[in-house]
């Protein structure tokens, strides 16, 4: 089985103390960053931009897992590069041109992640999973943080684990929403790689960010 990685989900961190955060997120062993953006469009919330992508940068050499939930999203890829995104992920629902849109981020020296959200098939992304480098399965519906896992996304994960040692592809498989250290195992059982989670690494165990990592890489 592939090392088990943690992206913590800043979305769930002090707004006031951010790069202090991602320092403790850092010192308590996460394998890289995970910064939801959302534009209140695409999405009903409204997160951060490429201004304070990029003055976290300095924060740490933690890679910065970047999922654009936004609308347009083909326009706005070349920012987010340039602000400090090592992986940008996108929807395919927020491009005209999913293989364009690949290409763009490629093009940028960045690795390509695509999200497909609950209701999203797999099928639409199928003719790309030899180029891209990770799949983001959404296990809630994108826009707010501390919603419940959806338990039907283990299938998914499942059906995509099988496509992508049948083809004997090297791709990622992420999953984020409502990760906790009930149904963590159930995630990393059904092929899961990479796990992003917010709420249970900041706040259980009264905040010891260390453990929460340890425990959720746990199976």
């Amino acid at each position: 089985m592939n090392k088990i990685k943690i992206s913590p989900s800043i979305l769930s961190a002090d707004f006031s103390q951010l790069g202090n955060e991602i320092k403790r997120l850092e010192d308590g062993g996460a394998d890289m960053i995970h910064v939801d953006v959302m534009d209140g469009h695409f999405v009903p919330n409204l997160t951060i931009g490429p201004p304070v992508i990029k003055a976290l940068r300095s924060s740490t050499k933690l890679p910065f897992d970047v999922h654009l939930m936004i609308s347009p999203v083909h326009k706005y890829i070349k920012s987010y590069a340039e602000a400090g995104a090592d992986i940008i992920t996108i929807h395919p629902e927020a491009t005209d041109d999913l293989k364009q849109s690949i290409n763009h981020i490629k093009s940028l020296g960045k690795k390509i992640g695509i999200s497909l959200n609950p209701n999203t098939q797999i099928d639409i992304i199928r003719e790309f999973l030899g180029e891209i480098n990770l799949v983001l399965i959404m296990s809630v519906h994108p826009g707010f943080g501390g919603q419940k896992f959806i338990p039907e996304v283990l299938v998914k994960i499942k059906d995509l684990k099988k496509i992508k040692d049948q083809q004997n592809l090297s791709f990622d498989i992420e999953v984020d929403g409502g990760i906790n250290f009930d149904n963590n195992k159930l995630v990393i059982e059904a092929g899961a790689n990479i796990l992003v989670s917010g709420t249970t690494i900041f706040k259980n165990n009264n905040g010891n960010i260390k453990k929460n990592i340890d425990t959720l890489k746990t199976i």
